[in-house]
């Protein structure tokens, strides 16, 4: 059975930071590029970052300098270390496998950051 758990989440005041983990099972990690995705009720669904299988990250502008996505395939994890957190980050933090060609496999059922003072 394919399982993605998110973990790490929590609340958080502005200028702090998280750690995101997400832990995976039943497929093999390493062949899957890797994305975190979130989702708030004021700006949707945003994509927040990539990490392909050969390592290659790439982020969306409102986190870029801020967050940065790393992969352990030996553990089957993934990683968003979030930095200098706001408001405007507070969303269910969720991960998912891609394809090489793009084609999303799995997803988890997500963390939820609360960014508030």
């Amino acid at each position: 059975e394919v399982q993605l758990v998110e973990s790490g989440g929590g609340s958080v005041q502005p200028g702090g930071s998280l750690k995101l983990s997400c832990a995976a099972s039943g497929f093999t990690f390493s062949s899957y590029d890797m994305k975190w995705v979130r989702l708030s009720p004021y700006q949707g669904l945003e994509w927040v970052a990539t990490i392909t299988q050969g390592g290659a990250t790439a982020y969306a502008d409102s986190v870029a300098g801020r967050f940065t996505i790393s992969r352990d395939n030996a553990k089957s994890t993934l990683y968003l270390q979030m930095n200098s957190l706001n408001a405007e980050d507070t969303a269910e933090y969720s991960c998912r496998a891609y394809t090489a060609t793009g084609r999303e496999m799995w997803r988890g059922q997500g963390t939820q950051v609360t960014v508030s003072s």
